[in-house]
């Protein structure tokens, strides 16, 4: 497949370089040549040959609030003349102020009480999330997960993440799970209604209680040999999967009837992303530990962390020097994420989202009407899906949806008089499936601009 986009003598002396000194452990090159980017705004970054590309996955969901935001950039500006930099065993304002902003705002929605422990990013804070569970259930190293689920590649975050690849080569490190279908009801029996498939998989779990010969259960001391179920509520790297609302009440009815804990993964769909600050919101139910990261800091800063309730994570039972890094609760960090929830506590921020994202999926079923090749389109709030397939709707065609994401970075698509790019993720259990995480301060008229580039590709597409 040829691409119309060149790279200029001065990229393809810097891709040589990269060729000769950069690892390739955390690479991945999308297209040929890979583009090199020089600077970003709102919801586009630019390449060095000045192309604008409309970005609609945003950094995995990292940069929920856009790039460059004046507001957050400022507040990093300002932390920087003032209190750059601290070790993380003394104290500062930020942490503190941070801290009790989520653990207050866990307190109203849960009605629990509990703390906060930073970290330097997602995987990171998963890995003090499994230290926080073990810890409280006397050193249990099994989990329950599901699969499509991802949570991280460090050892611990890769043992608890289904796709083995992740780990194939490195072996399991103390933690170990046991992967659990998740309701994915496009692609479930046929013949249920999405509630119905959701009850279905909570009836199988549940099953795995019934008598000590499933094996995780021993009913004379009434104690389960998996210590936490980690949840992701929306499937991210597995598609953006929208489990159906009745799904995690009944789910955690079984985990609490067998003293399971439950971690919800907001990694990627925190902050707002799906319309609530935490997804776990939308489904009545008391997370015993949330994990956070990425759009904390709007990108700025790798900071992430976890809040757990109060019995888990008190002093008595989670003593000083638990867990550690150097950078956590760095104050360049906390200052982002603390301006972050002024900046969306000022409007009900989550309707805004949830009204754009109501427009962008009707647009996305617009389209889905005209393409056969959309299979599936869903969304809550601005987490979006649209699952490309064959012909018949339905058989997963991810050489369409690679074509599509190379057609996209070529950067010569017009609309109204303008060349643009069109930045996509790919997810899903058949890595055919868009994944939509654009800016949550994306205007109308740039959802519109997005669903004619993505109706542009669907047409390159079916016409090749």
């Amino acid at each position: 497949m040829s691409d119309i986009r060149i790279a200029t003598a001065e990229d393809q002396i810097l891709l040589d370089k990269e060729a000769k000194y950069c690892s390739y452990g955390d690479t991945v090159h999308y297209i040929e040549p890979p583009r090199i980017f020089s600077r970003c705004e709102g919801s586009y970054v630019w390449d060095t040959g000045d192309q604008a590309y409309l970005d609609l996955q945003m950094w995995y969901s990292a940069v929920n609030f856009g790039y460059a935001n004046p507001r957050l950039n400022n507040a990093l500006k300002q932390q920087i003349d003032t209190l750059p930099q601290i070790a993380s065993q003394y104290l500062h304002k930020g942490k503190i102020e941070l801290s009790e902003m989520i653990a207050v705002d866990a307190k109203k929605k849960f009605g629990l009480d509990g703390r906060v422990h930073f970290n330097v990013g997602g995987s990171q804070s998963i890995e003090d999330s499994l230290k926080v569970v073990r810890n409280a259930t006397n050193g249990k190293s099994l989990m329950f997960a599901f699969e499509g689920g991802y949570h991280g590649r460090t050892l611990g975050a890769s043992s608890i993440t289904s796709s083995y690849r992740y780990r194939r080569r490195y072996g399991h490190f103390g933690e170990r799970a046991q992967f659990i279908p998740f309701p994915y009801h496009f692609r479930g029996p046929k013949g249920m209604t999405k509630e119905e498939y959701g009850s279905h998989c909570v009836q199988q779990f549940a099953r795995l209680f019934e008598t000590e010969y499933n094996g995780v259960w021993d009913p004379k001391v009434g104690s389960s040999e998996y210590a936490a179920f980690y949840v992701e509520p929306i499937q991210g790297t597995g598609g953006y999967v929208i489990p159906p609302m009745n799904f995690y009440r009944e789910l955690k009815h079984v985990l609490d009837q067998h003293g399971i804990l439950m971690v919800s993964d907001e990694i990627q769909m925190g902050f707002y992303r799906t319309g609530k600050l935490w997804s776990i919101e939308h489904f009545d139910v008391q997370p015993d530990v949330i994990v956070f990261g990425k759009a904390l800091t709007n990108g700025l800063n790798p900071l992430g962390g976890i809040w757990a309730r109060e019995e888990l994570i008190n002093p008595k039972i989670f003593p000083p020097g638990s867990t550690h890094s150097t950078f956590a609760s760095n104050p360049l960090g906390t200052a982002v994420g603390l301006e972050m929830f002024k900046m969306t506590n000022e409007v009900d921020y989550g309707a805004m989202v949830m009204a754009k994202g109501k427009y962008f999926l009707e647009g996305l079923q617009d389209l889905q009407k005209r393409f056969p090749i959309i299979g599936d389109v869903d969304g809550l709030g601005l987490a979006l899906r649209c699952e490309i397939c064959g012909p018949d709707g339905f058989t997963p065609d991810k050489a369409t949806l690679d074509y599509m994401v190379e057609e996209g970075m070529k950067g010569d698509m017009i609309v109204d008089g303008q060349k643009l790019g069109l930045i996509l993720d790919v997810g899903g259990y058949y890595k055919n499936v868009i994944t939509l995480a654009p800016s949550l301060e994306i205007s109308y008229p740039e959802i519109d601009l997005g669903l004619k580039l993505l109706e542009q590709l669907l047409v390159r597409a079916t016409q090749r």
